[in-house]
């Protein structure tokens, strides 16, 4: 039936962290693999939900007070005014609001440039466009941004540039230098921006994220997407946005209702709720993210492998296996499934830039996520240590 597919089907492939999620509740293994969270979402905008439900906002629905506080957010947290009416699309998850804000200004045949090692959904939503990535690799052990190396990827072809910080899976924050780097670029080569900010909230040791929108020349060539899922641990219920300069938001907005027509009613409502929450609440979130950071950090380099950069956002840790250990990323994973019942996830699959340098380290990276209850987090650095005993003598402990 393969005859039947659309090239654009052929060009795509599944998810290998949620395979990987499956795997693990097959072996019931500690899943530490996908980025949801194992902990329960806060009470209050659970019960703004079920409320919701009760009162029977159960059908299509666009709740513009959602809108209205996602523009608040917006103005409070970065400083720029966007209009909640024209602006502001509410979209099914960050991951959809992104892809349609691709559909919405990509055309065949434009280039979309993309910082690697980067999250899938980036070059799916390109070639679902019929465009072209082109793919510019940031230097480990760090991650920094080369900015000659950007500036040659791009030229009369760029429609865009994609930019997530906090950075998935590296746990970087892009600094104030290479935004605005990367801010002259597109206004030199007259392009857009498209970002992912879902991490905006979990920043650490002092870091601030600060928005590509809110650089010189940017705000009206800047489309910002980020969701609640991440914040509030509710990656299940799909409440997403878009924002965007005025034309362009009428056109994520006109892709979105042909997709999937409206977010979920109940969880818009909720969401209202959620976004309404006080400073206090993303504070003791920060603290209890930072906790867990560090546990994870110690167990890994407990384990043996390398944690060169300590993430100061996000919620994932890539660690580096020690160049002594003979096998690849992949194959650590499966071992490590297999003998410690831990899933984690291979670097492997967050590279796409080709060249010499990057092939030397491809497989040699893993990402950890730990936005896990502490309690599960203890159960895998049990379960490592226990595997480290019975290997004892091998390189890395773990293996």
């Amino acid at each position: 039936m393969a005859q039947f597919l659309a090239d654009r089907a052929l060009n795509l492939t599944s998810s290998n962290i949620v395979h990987l999620s499956r795997l693990a509740e097959k072996f019931n293994a500690i899943n530490l693999a996908e980025g949801f969270p194992d902990f329960p979402a806060p009470p209050a905008i659970k019960n703004a939900a079920i409320a919701a439900i009760n009162a029977d906002f159960n059908q299509y629905r666009h709740v513009q007070g959602l809108c209205d506080q996602v523009a608040a957010m917006f103005e409070t947290t970065q400083g720029l005014k966007v209009n909640p009416k024209t602006q502001v699309t509410i979209c099914c998850g960050q991951s959809e609001a992104l892809v349609a804000a691709v559909l919405a200004v990509i055309n065949e045949r434009d280039e979309v440039v993309l910082l690697d090692p980067s999250y899938e959904t980036y070059e799916a939503s390109v070639k679902l466009a019929g465009a072209k990535a082109k793919h510019v690799s940031l230097d480990p052990p760090n991650w920094n941004l080369d900015i000659l190396r950007l500036e040659n990827a791009m030229g009369s072809r760029t429609k865009a540039v994609i930019v997530n910080s906090p950075h998935n899976p590296t746990g970087k924050v892009f600094n104030e230098e290479e935004l605005a780097d990367i801010a002259k670029l597109c206004c030199r080569f007259d392009c857009l921006a498209i970002t992912d900010e879902v991490y905006e909230h979990l920043v650490y040791t002092g870091t601030r994220h600060r928005s590509l929108a809110t650089f010189p020349g940017m705000q009206d060539r800047t489309i910002v997407t980020s969701s609640i899922s991440k914040t509030f641990s509710v990656t299940g219920w799909r409440i997403g946005w878009a924002i965007a300069p005025e034309a362009i938001s009428s056109a994520i907005g006109s892709i979105h209702e042909k997709l999937v027509d409206s977010a979920p009613a109940p969880f818009q409502e909720a969401a209202v709720s959620a976004l309404s929450s006080g400073p206090e609440y993303y504070l003791n979130l920060r603290a209890a993210y930072l906790d867990r950071r560090n546990l994870v950090c110690e167990m890994l380099e407990e384990a043996g492998l390398s944690v060169q950069y300590k993430p100061e956002g996000s919620f994932f840790v890539f660690a580096r296996l020690p160049e002594t250990y003979p096998l690849k990323d992949v194959d650590y994973v499966a071992e490590l499934i297999k003998s410690a019942g831990v899933v984690i996830v291979p670097g492997c699959g967050f590279f796409h830039a080709d060249s010499s340098s990057v092939d030397s380290y491809k497989d040699r990276y893993v990402r950890v996520a730990f936005c896990k209850n502490t309690a599960t987090l203890l159960s895998a650095r049990e379960a490592i240590r226990r595997h480290c005993k019975k290997s004892k003598g091998s390189e890395p402990a773990i293996m």
